[in-house]
């Protein structure tokens, strides 16, 4: 049995926390907004990010970081990743030297552009880091359906820890020692996610869909060669298996936010009638300045940011798209 902190109580950290409380492990749920934590102590249920799913007996939740941190062998980071580096320095006078820390968030921070590895890296005393990533909707991971992830981690100890934790009859977790592959590939993914629902919203059909995910794999794959990644991680569970659950499923809120933009809903409209997160905003734009530090062409992703921060047109920016000067299919 583990004493594990999950920061952030959207619906991924909500259920994971679940999760790690049936597996016995002894979990408390920090929460940003008061009213959550009182509702899952009061009635074990996370009323905001995920409605009607009654949460474990188990689990504790708080508002306050110093009592969710209190003790723990492990730390769940599941914060919106534009809020991590700020959650992170008050976490870290709270956490030992040593400590395994899960990142679970999958973004880049918009104004140094590091990657949550090199976030936590910077601000928290020294620690043992593992991402956790791949095609893991919330909801279904809640339902107990199958599910494969990835723990990734230069320390292959500290991956095995997080199997070793989380791993259950429906929780798959492989381990891998590709950091940086794997969160690139976790929060690039969203930019493409952005553009194949301006695709739906826009009403086109499935051989706009397969060309935008194998070029949007392809992009990933060169600016994460240039980053020192393993090419063989954007094959695998948390390279194309969450692209393509994330420009697929219908439950992606990034796929969902690029359906409303493409049916004429801005951006500000969107926030302001959503609550939960769509990573895909800031990584978008994020991606673009990576693009430029690396000397890595992304045509996609700079057109998503176009459509999200300088009023392109969707229809215009698939023709620009289309109509790029010719190239071979593995170059840029």
């Amino acid at each position: 049995m583990t004493r594990v902190a999950v920061i952030g109580a959207g619906s991924w950290g909500t259920t994971l926390a679940d999760l790690l409380a049936r597996q016995d492990h002894q979990v408390t749920l920090w929460a940003y907004e008061q009213e959550v934590a009182a509702a899952i102590t009061a009635t074990h249920e996370n009323p905001l990010f995920l409605p009607g799913c009654p949460l474990s007996p188990g689990l504790r939740a708080t508002n306050d970081l110093a009592m969710a941190l209190d003790g723990a062998g492990a730390v769940v980071v599941a914060s919106p990743s534009h809020v991590t580096a700020g959650l992170l320095r008050q976490v870290a006078p709270l956490i030992s030297a040593g400590t395994l820390v899960i990142g679970a968030t999958k973004g880049i921070e918009t104004e140094s552009l590091e990657l949550m590895s090199e976030v936590a890296c910077r601000l928290l005393p020294p620690h043992r880091f593992v991402a956790l990533s791949g095609p893991s909707f919330a909801a279904e991971v809640y339902q107990g359906q199958p599910t494969a992830v990835v723990a990734a981690s230069p320390d292959a100890e500290a991956a095995l820890a997080v199997q070793s934790l989380a791993t259950t009859a429906y929780f798959r977790i492989y381990s891998s020692g590709d950091l940086i592959g794997t969160e690139l590939a976790g929060s690039l993914k969203n930019v493409i996610a952005i553009a194949a629902g301006m695709l739906e919203g826009l009403g086109l059909g499935h051989n706009p869909r397969a060309a935008l995910i194998t070029r949007g794999l392809a992009e990933i794959g060169r600016l994460g060669a240039a980053m020192g990644a393993d090419p063989r991680t954007f094959a695998g569970l948390a390279g194309m298996g969450d692209l393509i659950l994330t420009t697929c499923g219908a439950l992606s809120r990034n796929r969902s936010l690029g359906v409303a933009l493409a049916q004429g809903q801005s951006l500000e409209s969107y926030r302001l009638h959503h609550r939960t997160v769509a990573e895909g905003v800031n990584t978008a734009r994020a991606a673009v300045r990576l693009g430029a530090r690396f000397g890595v062409e992304l045509p996609i992703a700079t057109q998503v940011s176009a459509i999200l921060f300088d009023r392109q047109d969707p229809q215009r920016a698939i023709g620009e798209l289309m109509e790029r000067s010719p190239k071979s299919e593995h170059g840029e």
